[in-house]
């Protein structure tokens, strides 16, 4: 039985709240090769596998001694940085040497709001925002109509200092901010329905609620997609309890940068962001994504590495060339690593038509800098992954960030767009 790709589970409670959980990449979705969808919408019928765009970003910089790979070419050796990112090597392109121009065009800020303006947006901050909107937000007005969400915007690490760039990197315009999701639940409320006590609270399962829709649509599904089908079920269920398992008061009481006894378990949080994200995306709400795992200039501290002490901050600036400190980097930018190898396995576990849902999905990882000491703004080291761009690589490249955006959304994505300052598409992504 062919299936529609915009297909919901969907309910009402007895108060009114709406209950909507979306279905998996079933194969029921897809042409008998799974290189088309099989029923969409009548204008869109038997098109193309829609491609998605993931834009990651983490505060700072790194060490570039154990980040960027010493070789280029396909037999690079994952350095002490980014060998989490083993399993789904094939899928990475490593690309060194990029420009962010508009980081350097005015002068204004501090050297981080510059940047990450300039990285997001080609445009330079003017000293209170940005001054234009985001590439995440241009491509969701492009290919993200159709969706329930044209994009979304999640973060991870809550940091109650600054102003409005530190604490967002997506933007609709001039100075109109798109701030991040930072609280799981809250994620959770908006992808699944109306707030409601019987799964606000967890004392039920959203799921309970689309029961009898789950029983009209099992029947007509094939053994294979009743499978995915449960994998799915089950993996919101996990999601729930994994969110209730959150201290009732999470995300009331911002910690001050001050206080070094904030020992929040960031890489539990970011794992159910990133998990609710590949959800978003799997389920077809969204094709767009902006995910902040810490802040501009991160004032982030990391018990879980034993860093409990310091801020991420006062490690890149406080005698940062020292081998211990240089070791102390290294740690923290593997776990930027980590969580987003993570994010990357998690799309990959996932079937979609004749792959899975890291084929179709084009992620960027970015950094305000390259060595954060001294605000490096050039050859800065992005990470591609997925979406079909070439994998298993590092390039050693001379052109600016604008050119990568560019490529990927005209070459891949298939969506002209204009974005500020780049001068030339970049053959070594398809």
């Amino acid at each position: 039985m062919p299936l529609s790709r915009r297909r919901f589970l969907r309910s009402v409670s007895l108060t009114g709240a709406a209950a909507r959980v979306g279905l998996p990449p079933l194969a029921a979705m897809f042409n008998s090769n799974g290189t088309a969808y099989a029923a969409t919408p009548a204008k869109n019928a038997g098109g193309p596998v829609e491609k998605r765009f993931l834009v990651w970003f983490n505060g700072n910089g790194i060490p570039e001694r154990y980040w960027i790979p010493a070789e280029t070419g396909p037999d690079f050796e994952l350095t002490p940085c980014l060998a989490p990112l083993q399993p789904v090597r094939d899928y990475v392109h490593v690309i060194s040497g990029i420009d962010n121009v508009a980081a350097r065009l005015n002068g204004q800020g501090n050297g981080h709001f510059s940047a990450l303006c300039g990285l997001m947006t080609g445009l330079p901050f003017n000293g209170r925002g940005a001054t234009g909107p985001s590439i995440d937000h241009l491509l969701g007005q492009k290919i993200g109509s159709k969706s329930r969400f044209h994009s979304l915007q999640i973060g991870v690490a809550q940091e109650s200092h600054g102003e409005m760039v530190h604490r967002n990197m997506s933007w609709a315009g001039y100075e109109r901010a798109l701030p991040p999701e930072l609280i799981p639940q809250n994620l959770f409320d908006r992808l699944f329905g109306v707030k409601n006590q019987t799964w606000v609270g967890r004392k039920k399962s959203v799921l309970d609620l689309v029961s009898s829709d789950v029983g009209d649509l099992t029947p007509g599904l094939g053994q294979a997609d009743r499978h995915r089908l449960d994998e799915h079920l089950t993996s919101v269920r996990d999601l729930e309890r994994a969110i209730a398992s959150l201290p009732p008061d999470y995300g009331k009481n911002l910690k001050e940068p001050e206080d070094i006894t904030d020992l929040t378990d960031y890489p539990r949080i970011a794992k159910i962001q990133s998990d609710l994200l590949v959800h978003a995306f799997a389920s077809g709400q969204t094709r767009v994504a902006a995910y902040m795992l810490t802040k501009c200039q991160s004032l982030t501290r990391f018990p879980w590495l034993g860093l409990a002490g310091n801020r991420h901050h006062d490690y890149t600036h406080n005698n940062a060339g020292s081998p211990q400190q240089q070791r102390i980097l290294r740690d923290i930018c593997r776990w930027h690593v980590e969580e987003f190898a993570y994010l990357l396995e998690r799309m990959k576990a996932i079937p979609e038509g004749a792959g899975n849902v890291l084929d179709n999905t084009c992620c960027v990882f970015v950094h305000e800098h390259a060595e954060a000491n001294s605000h490096k703004c050039n050859g800065l080291a992005v990470l591609l992954a997925g979406g079909g761009m070439k994998g298993g690589l590092h390039t050693k490249s001379h052109n600016g960030i604008g050119d990568v955006y560019l490529t990927i959304a005209e070459e891949v994505l298939k969506t002209p767009l204009e974005f500020p300052t780049a001068a030339e598409k970049m053959s070594v992504i398809v």
